[in-house]
């Protein structure tokens, strides 16, 4: 490589290429006598118009919110689980219930019956999750806007063996979040109050059905951020991400809920309220408890508020998005990326080309790049020194250009930009099911074979005979992306409808395959009802059995979302 074109600044390539990009297309070819390495930092904004659907945006969607697939069409999920069985020790939730459940909490909406009358409409919303996979049968949603009230309710509930399904904003992804039979439905949307925010510490004490949204909204007029981002941060519950024990897109900067939450108040199945709601960051006093509670999805008790260590915002942030042309090169931008970029690095996503040919085809938006590439990446930096921040981007940007790591790419110079390049990658979980349905598979696996499973499904269904371009093939094409900075690889099988077949051609094949790299079957989506049979892949007996014995402990009744989990 000439030492002349490692040596011109990479900010001015960036801005010789934008010029260039926004010239006619024929100036461009006419011009095109620079090498094919020199990588084309184009315009973001010239590029595309893509409606900003990122976490800026918090466009992801609550079940209500999805018209295309009417819930009616949904399959009954004890239909699709035919081994299951209601457990006999329940009782049938009736009229007496529903009347004691009205006079203590008051306010008709906050009881939704359908025991004495057809609440059918009503109650959709709150049976059927998001993908449009999973279909319980409750016939009572209760609306608590109180620790008290929730403490009455399951103390009523354990008292008189009813089943209960706790739920945040019902955008979980594997069955947890709705009933399996007629479990009555715990929603916490009406606690949605936020209590305190120390703008000297950054701990943020708010109720659990406050909206992921709202909280980091509340942060930021204090110049903090709520330490998760996840595309349905515009409907999905902090009680529910902390249940859930969710991850997002940052956490290669702000680490997991397990670090950032300093305490938390829970109800437990007995009506027993648990008082931990620490604001110390250091407590050295006992077993912490709260624990058990992140990401237990909701098995042993109902988180009802949170508290949680809030991160300062920086005020600097950069988004780039790159074509790469191997899995390898990927891994060697990622390597660079940690070694150049290091403590503003709060972003590094992973995107196959099919992952953005599906969400082109889905949403109709026209992508950053001209030309195709087999991998891509979107990176994000932030920091308090836009010099600084910005010397540290370049050279990073230099170096893989010069390398001929990264082949083409765009970054984005204002805000608009940075929602669309964001859409690229948030997009794609909506994109998937588009097309009728989609199995989402939620893994960690060692970085150098994270991809390899892609191919290998891909290739998988490609023999078997049930991919293809036609309404006769159920698969529409399998898709890869993910969060490398955590090795969180998201394995979509899009298809034009649920089928038996595409679920046993790759079940328990895919658990099966990750256990032999010794990786996790639920990196952050949890267990929930669509992995609790296959949670053997990833813990030992031994595990399994301490799990089982935690959770007889705290609810020895079986009341508290029965069905799923262990």
């Amino acid at each position: 490589m000439p030492a002349l074109h490692r040596a011109i600044p990479a900010l001015r390539r960036l801005r010789l290429a934008n010029t260039a990009f926004q010239q006619p297309a024929f100036v461009r070819l006419q011009a095109a006598a620079c090498p094919a390495y020199q990588l084309r930092y184009q315009h973001a904004e010239a590029q595309y118009e893509a409606a900003p659907t990122s976490s800026a945006s918090s466009a992801d969607h609550a079940p209500q919110d999805q018209p295309d697939r009417p819930q009616s069409k949904i399959k009954p999920t004890a239909e699709s689980y035919p081994n299951l069985k209601r457990d006999s020790r329940f009782k049938e939730v009736n009229a007496d219930d529903v009347k004691f459940f009205k006079g203590l909490l008051g306010s008709g909406s906050a009881v939704i019956d359908g025991v004495n009358q057809d609440a059918s409409e009503d109650l959709e919303a709150f049976n059927a999750d998001w993908m449009r996979k999973y279909r319980g049968q409750t016939k009572v949603v209760l609306k608590p806007e109180s620790t008290e009230q929730v403490s009455k309710i399951m103390k009523y509930c354990n008292d008189n063996l009813l089943a209960v399904n706790p739920q945040g904003g019902n955008t979980g992804l594997v069955g947890g979040s709705v009933p399996v039979f007629d479990e009555i439905v715990i929603n916490l949307g009406r606690m949605n109050k936020i209590h305190s925010f120390d703008d000297v510490s950054g701990i943020l004490v708010a109720d659990a059905g406050v909206i992921l949204q709202q909280a980091d909204d509340h942060a930021a007029k204090s110049g903090f951020i709520f330490p998760l981002d996840l595309g349905a941060k515009g409907s999905c519950q902090i009680g529910g991400n902390v249940a859930t024990n969710a991850g997002g897109l940052r956490l290669i900067r702000y680490g997991s809920m397990h670090g950032n939450i300093l305490g938390l108040e829970a109800v437990l199945p007995d009506g027993t309220i648990m008082d931990d709601l620490s604001k110390l960051r250091k407590n050295n006093t006992g077993y912490d408890l709260k624990q058990l509670f992140i990401g237990g999805e909701g098995t042993i008790g109902i988180i009802t508020k949170i508290s949680i260590l809030c991160p300062q915002r920086s005020p600097a942030v950069n988004v780039a998005y790159f074509g790469l042309e191997s899995y390898e090169k990927v891994q060697q931008a990622f390597r660079e990326a940690k070694k150049q970029l290091s403590e503003i690095l709060s972003a590094f996503e992973l995107m196959d080309k099919q992952s953005q040919q599906l969400y082109k085809r889905a949403t109709g938006a026209k992508l950053p790049l001209e030309n195709e590439h087999p991998f891509y990446c979107l990176i994000e930096t932030s920091g308090s020194n836009t010099d600084h921040d910005s010397e540290k981007l370049n050279n990073f940007l230099e170096h893989v250009m010069g390398e001929e790591i990264v082949s083409d790419g765009v970054m984005a110079e204002n805000e608009t930009q940075v929602q669309n390049l964001w859409a690229c990658r948030e997009g794609i979980s909506e994109a998937g099911q588009h097309f009728g349905g989609v199995y989402k598979y939620d893994l960690s696996i060692p970085l150098p074979q994270l991809y390899d499973l892609v191919n290998e499904t891909r290739e998988r269904f490609q023999n078997n005979g049930l991919m293809g371009d036609t309404d006769d093939f159920p698969v529409v094409d399998v898709i890869g992306y993910g969060h490398m900075g955590d090795s969180n690889l998201h394995l979509n099988v899009a298809t034009r409808r649920y089928d038996k077949e595409v679920e046993k051609a790759i079940e328990p094949w895919v658990y099966e395959w990750v256990s032999k790299r010794n990786g996790s079957i639920s990196a952050e989506h949890g267990l929930g009802l669509a992995k609790k049979e296959f949670i053997g892949y990833s813990r030992s007996e031994t595990m399994i059995r301490l799990m089982k014995q935690i959770k007889q402990l705290y609810d020895p009744n079986g009341i508290m979302n029965p069905y799923k989990y262990i």
